[in-house]
């Protein structure tokens, strides 16, 4: 009987909690669940974070493929040229045994004696340990496993992650002069290759400067001016970039990338508020990330108790908004009006699950928190009308299991770049203070 060149796939619980669709994703290669996991899941199913979401959504499916105990049998995976999935646990005569070596019988150690098990009784085919747990995948290489990250949603190098702009050097005055002259030129007269969609352009001769955006429906590049936004003027070029961005209507999807005091919030909030009468609500959210990783259930107070200090910061940025006014003007009163009448509403992310976002200027901030999938549930909300804002900085994830390569904003800016929707801007220069800068740069 000739022996199977297929590979087996074992996931690990974080896997699961990633992606619940991660079983179909290995190709034609069979998928192995540790018993282990199943039991972890049974503890994630109930609440409403995405994790939650996640641990139900994969547990549906098992429950939908289960025809046969899928723990005596391979199971075939729906879809064209899939494999087998079975629900696997670590065998009696195990040579080498991980909760022995690290004298702890956990999950983690017993996850990994599922994987060894397979690699026992199946000794002609390559066993793969997949988790996003760095440390289960160390542990399990100690024992010559094969262990390695689950790669899809995962980006390749991030340094090359696209910018949104390019700097063009060595420009004719004449080209300078004419654009500042007319607000727009022949994209030909800077350069004979063609931009991406909405792409920025920072135009150089050593003497002369100016800032372009590159309309694609007529292949021109327009002058970009520093337009200020409910008394909030950008001080630099990409800060311009962003405003440019997020008040163009034709543009209904925006990401803004950027270390901490760059403005990417600042810039979202104030641009929505100048364009209060297009949208029913201004609607501000971000992912709640508990320090230490405690559920906010142990916070006391209400609901709103809970998660207001999460929501802090988005209050801060408005209310400094408000604070560029005296309390006699009518903008300082028409914000808190606004949020009165919740046509400005902030509140944490799980509350928007299953709605759908009708004429909503909505904007998601530390979205690096996020996962691909979750990325793409919150844009499949949108309706008519709807613009959407994810901020976020990819170097500063609070979420375990991902990284610069993993989490949703790099996803969605490598895979969305150079569509007629979709604008991105990479703030660099930080605004908030030189005390701020020298933590960025420094520390």
């Amino acid at each position: 009987m000739a022996v199977s060149k297929k590979k087996i796939f074992v996931l690990d619980t974080s896997v699961i909690l990633y992606d619940h669709n991660s079983v179909i994703n290995f190709e034609d290669n069979d998928v192995a669940i540790p018993i282990q996991v199943l039991e972890e899941l049974d503890t994630f199913k109930k609440g409403g974070d995405s994790k939650n979401y996640e641990a139900r959504s994969f547990i549906r499916f098992l429950n939908s493929v289960s025809t046969d105990s899928l723990l005596d049998n391979w199971v075939k995976i729906p879809g064209k040229g899939k494999g087998r999935l079975k629900i696997v646990k670590e065998i009696d005569n195990l040579k080498h045994n991980a909760a022995d070596t690290f004298d702890d019988y956990k999950n983690d150690n017993k996850i990994i004696n599922a994987a060894l098990s397979l690699k026992q009784e199946f000794p002609k085919r390559v066993v793969i340990l997949v988790s996003k747990d760095i440390c289960l995948r160390v542990k399990a290489k100690a024992f010559t496993l094969m262990a390695e990250d689950y790669l899809t949603g995962k980006i390749g190098n991030v340094d090359k992650l696209y910018t949104g702009k390019s700097i063009v050097e060595n420009i004719d005055s004449e080209v300078i002069d004419n654009l500042f002259k007319n607000d727009r030129i022949p994209s030909k007269n800077v350069s004979k290759t063609k931009f991406p969609y909405n792409h920025f352009l920072i135009l150089n001769n050593g003497k002369k400067s100016a800032l372009g955006y590159y309309n694609s429906g007529e292949d021109q590049v327009e002058r970009v001016e520093k337009r200020t936004v409910y008394h909030i003027k950008p001080r630099n070029a990409e800060q311009a970039f962003a405003i440019h961005a997020l008040m163009d209507p034709d543009i209904r999807l925006v990401t803004l990338r950027g270390v901490a005091g760059t403005g990417k919030t600042l810039m979202a909030l104030a641009s929505a508020l100048e364009q209060r009468s297009n949208f029913h609500q201004i609607y501000i959210t971000r992912p709640i990330v508990p320090l230490s990783n405690r559920d906010i259930g142990f916070l006391p107070g209400d609901a709103n108790a809970k998660v207001d200090p999460y929501m802090q910061p988005i209050w801060d940025n408005l209310k400094y908004i408000k604070s560029q006014y005296k309390e006699t003007d009518k903008e300082f009163k028409r914000i808190t009006e606004m949020v009165q009448t919740e046509k400005i509403a902030i509140a944490p992310l799980a509350y928007i699950r299953g709605r759908t976002l009708n004429n909503v200027f909505f904007i998601v901030d530390e979205s690096q928190n996020l996962t691909p999938h979750e990325i793409k549930t919150i844009i499949t909300r949108a309706g008519e009308n709807t613009k959407i804002v994810f901020t976020g900085d990819i170097n500063q994830i609070d979420t375990p299991y991902l990284d610069a390569e993993s989490n949703g904003l790099s996803y969605l800016i490598d895979k969305v770049k150079n569509h007629r929707l979709f604008c991105h801007v990479n703030l660099e220069k930080g605004e908030r203070s030189e005390l701020a800068n020298l933590a960025n740069e420094l520390l």
